[in-house]
């Protein structure tokens, strides 16, 4: 009895130390993950001139709106987030809608030019033919200092397409059996039956599609920089944080006057961290709403065979 009671009692330590360790353990590596963010966050509400002397950890030593007023002073920072906005949410459903129309066809064994047409879209994730080649392309295709260049060329994925085929492989045929027996389709037993089976996979891949679209301005830059009406977000920022870089090369604090100091308002350090907040709060008020089916759809994706 007494060597029961001994076994219980060191049971019991051990899930108190495990829990203890455990629980350490998570809380360092919180606080390690969230300290950049709320660093940023400090700096893009701290002025900008008082930002250079560092020391600014997780509050604003002078608080200011003014990083946030320069950026939204803009005339085109309205137009600019519509567009991002927009072709964002269209990148995402499109990219969804075909890539898992696609990947249903290849997950079919009885498919004989499967496995052929897998191997053709993987070999695309390791070559590229270069940017000029695709510039050339979407010049071709006349896409071009056109809306649709922001989601045409990224209606399919290759990696999104594996993704997807191998969550799909893993639903029981039966079902897809079934569903013929009982005179269905195949866009029927598509639409009503391995669609809402893969909604931890698509909300995987649709996470994807939309941090990589709402990030995106090296293609606004070199298909649309031309035309105001189709900037996006992301370019409008870049170009206002280039500028306050240029402005501010060649120059240090101590080498501008106190007049100059006076009427300096904003520091590309200060600029930064407002557009990083700036573009980073979207995609953090949506991640948590998807993070159950984001981590289900990428390990079974992942894993399946």
């Amino acid at each position: 009895m007494a060597a029961k009671k001994h076994k219980v009692y060191g049971s019991q330590v051990e899930n108190m130390v495990f829990t203890i360790v455990n629980t350490s353990i998570l809380i360092i590596f919180s606080v390690i993950m969230l300290y950049p963010i709320l660093n940023t966050l400090a700096i893009s509400f701290n002025n900008g001139i008082d930002t250079v002397r560092g020391g600014i950890y997780l509050w604003p030593r002078q608080f200011t709106l003014k990083n946030y007023q320069t950026i939204l002073v803009s005339n085109t920072i309205g137009i600019a987030f519509l567009n991002s906005v927009t072709k964002t949410i269209i990148s995402v459903v499109t990219n969804v809608f075909f890539t898992t129309m696609l990947a249903y066809t290849l997950s079919r064994r009885e498919y004989v030019l499967g496995k052929f047409i897998s191997v053709m879209f993987v070999l695309t994730m390791y070559f590229s033919a270069g940017l000029i080649p695709t510039y050339m392309l979407m010049k071709g295709l006349h896409l071009v200092n056109s809306y649709n260049v922001y989601w045409v060329p990224g209606i399919l994925s290759a990696f999104n397409i594996m993704v997807v085929r191998t969550f799909i492989r893993g639903i029981p045929d039966s079902l897809v059996e079934s569903a013929k027996a009982d005179g269905a389709g195949e866009f029927r037993i598509f639409w009503q039956i391995i669609f809402p089976l893969c909604l931890p996979a698509l909300a995987t891949i649709a996470l994807f599609v939309a941090v990589g679209s709402w990030n995106s301005w090296f293609d606004t830059f070199i298909y649309n920089s031309t035309n105001p009406k189709l900037s996006t977000l992301q370019y409008e920022l870049q170009k206002l944080l280039s500028s306050a870089m240029n402005q501010n090369s060649n120059q240090t604090i101590a080498s501008v006057s106190s007049e100059q100091i006076a009427s300096l308002q904003v520091t590309p350090t200060s600029i930064r961290a407002a557009i990083t907040i700036f573009t980073a709060v979207p995609i953090l008020i949506v991640y948590p709403f998807m993070q159950r089916y984001f981590v289900t759809g990428l390990t079974l994706g992942g894993v399946k065979g």
